[in-house]
């Protein structure tokens, strides 16, 4: 490959590689083997090994946690085998953007900005990022230690409203790593935060990671994708990236194991089930997949079995699970242990629903039963839509509860063996203003990202409750949103009608806390997840409005929701800190 490019290289080098050229490189002497750690792992320039036998144990020297990438291999075959019991050829494709041939944009970003990294609170949420999109996070301390590196680079998107980190990319300078005969430069680890409100993240980072090295005087930019990443290849073959003959092998890990596998029953189980079943098969435990339409699967280890359905196991007995499903009787078990929670009715007549509307102002219309947010409405306010709400919740459920409207955050706490292990604030769908687009169009844009990075779980309804809440701030659903402006087009929070959900869990109040677990212990459930409304995480004040008894675990990674989940099935698995 090297003396196939060599001749567009010479003609691509720019003036100012002079001076770059001075600048301190990685640890590496003329004619030795590269690497670079780059945190997750090793990116090992196979190029640069004479000695393939030597690639071979390089590789497998690996350490645990990592996950080291071999990539420019002349002869990975060969390579492959002095190990094949240990190595696998990486299913990924590689890219190259000859910067010779880049054209550039000059459309600005809307509502985010893309920047390098400039500080430790930048590297931590960089890590979060990472560990929330299930790869392997470098720490924060080696992230912001890259911060004046020459080798490897840090770029993040950042909300010009709340500054909260969007995306981020890093980098990796090859003249600079190992005096590169290419002078080449490659992109890794791209990651965007799959509730960012914005389009054009991930283009935006590739794009700056592009006029980076291009403005130091590289060649090209290289970068891999896995084959079957539709959506990623079509963008990079949109900015002009080619498919070049590079190949890459990689240590047959547990986090690899889905590549070097092939598809495995579980793979069909959605992302509820799935965080669970990764977690059990990272301790040995076997997995039996009984409907994975459903969610339905069986842990085995030794001669216990649990089945689960999702984060349901057998271990919620029927009772427990009755008591959450009827969130009239929630409500009752709730208030007899003395916690907190809004004033309640159920619906029997619409005289009597009026009447119970004109007592409190505003009320919240719900099926008795049901999930996932059907057929709840929110912040009634008038007897027109309230027979209307009434309507809707019958469509779900013939009893229908009518209960007192407070405002506030929507707070989830997830308690696991009577222990709280996550809370997050979820917030309501909403879309932001381009000037150019009508709403029902942003919300159908706003669903399509969400529905992708939630493997179909989450997306927004463009039914009459969504058109009743755009009503109500004044707008219709043709009418053209300004730039920038923000507007919420669900009264409810649930991710499954397009909601977000935002880690607190390091922020949450003692009282709060306390709340759940005493709300878990009132309803003998030893999974739920808990619905709070309150003014602040920070503060002791809160309502709990409902329990859940098969609470989505993977909405609020990086809380370790599976790790404790295990743990509660199968104790005798447990990581203790002493590493036993």
């Amino acid at each position: 490959m090297k003396e196939r490019f060599h001749h567009r290289l010479e003609r691509s080098r720019a003036p100012s590689l002079k001076n770059w050229d001075r600048q301190p490189r990685a640890d590496h002497a003329i004619g030795e083997p590269a690497s670079v750690d780059c945190g997750w792992g090793r990116l090992l320039f196979g190029q640069t090994f004479t000695d393939l036998k030597a690639l071979a144990r390089t590789l497998q020297d690996e350490r645990t946690g990592r996950r080291d990438v071999a990539l420019y291999l002349n002869d990975p075959h060969v390579v492959l085998s002095y190990a094949p019991q240990d190595l696998f050829l990486d299913p990924s494709h590689t890219f190259r953007l000859w910067f010779e041939r880049y054209q550039s944009c000059q459309r600005r970003a809307k509502g985010f900005v893309v920047r390098l990294l400039n500080s430790q609170a930048d590297a931590e949420a960089i890590q979060r990022l990472y560990i929330s999109r299930r790869m392997v996070p470098p720490s924060a301390d080696f992230i912001w230690d890259q911060r004046t590196s020459k080798v490897l680079n840090y770029w993040v998107a950042e909300d010009v409203q709340d500054a909260t980190i969007l995306g981020v990319v890093n980098g990796v300078d090859h003249s600079a790593a190992f005096s590169d005969p290419e002078n080449g430069a490659s992109l890794w680890a791209l990651a965007v935060d799959p509730q960012a409100p914005y389009p054009g993240i991930g283009e935006a980072l590739v794009r700056q990671v592009i006029g980076y090295y291009l403005a130091r005087g590289r060649a090209f930019l290289d970068l891999s994708v896995m084959h079957d990443n539709t959506s990623a290849i079509r963008l990079y073959r949109k900015l002009g990236f080619e498919r070049i003959p590079a190949f890459a092998l990689k240590n047959k890990n547990a986090f690899n194991e889905p590549l070097f596998m092939g598809r495995q029953p579980e793979a069909a189980l959605n992302p509820y089930a799935s965080i669970i079943v990764d977690e059990a098969r990272r301790r040995g435990i076997f997995i039996e997949v009984i409907d994975a339409e459903s969610g339905y699967f069986a842990l085995v280890l030794g001669g216990r079995r649990i089945v689960c359905r999702e984060s349901l196991s057998e271990l919620t007995n029927a009772v427990a699970m009755s008591r959450c499903d009827d969130k009239a009787m929630t409500h009752r078990v709730l208030k007899r242990a003395g916690l907190r929670v809004p004033e309640q009715t159920r619906y029997e007549a619409l005289d009597q629903a009026e009447a119970f509307l004109s007592k409190l102002g505003s009320l919240v219309v719900k099926p008795a039963r049901g999930e996932q947010g059907a057929g709840i409405s929110v912040d009634i306010r008038d007897p027109k839509m309230l027979e209307h709400a009434i309507a809707a919740a019958r469509r779900v459920c013939d009893a229908i509860i009518l209960e007192e409207f407070v405002a506030g955050d929507d707070l989830r706490i997830v308690v696991i063996d009577y222990q709280v292990v996550a809370a997050a604030i979820r917030r309501p769908a909403h879309v932001i203003g381009t000037g150019q687009h009508n709403i029902r169009d942003l919300i159908q844009a706003q669903s399509r990202r969400r529905r992708a990075a939630t493997g179909g779980e989450s997306s927004i309804p463009t039914d009459s409750e969504t058109e009743r809440c755009v009503r109500q701030f004044g707008y219709e659903m043709k009418d053209i949103l300004p730039a920038g402006e923000y507007l919420q087009v669900r009264k409810t929070a649930n991710l499954h009608t397009g909601g977000t959900i935002h880690d607190v869990t390091a922020e949450l109040h003692p009282d709060l806390a306390e709340a759940a677990r005493a709300a878990a212990r009132a309803l003998d459930i030893p999974v739920t997840g808990l619905d709070f409304i309150v003014p602040s995480v920070t503060g002791p004040e809160y309502v709990i409005i409902e329990a859940n008894e098969r609470p989505g675990l993977a909405n609020h990674e990086p809380q370790p929701t599976a790790e404790r989940f295990v743990d509660l099935l199968f104790p005798q698995t447990l990581f203790r800190e002493d590493g036993s």
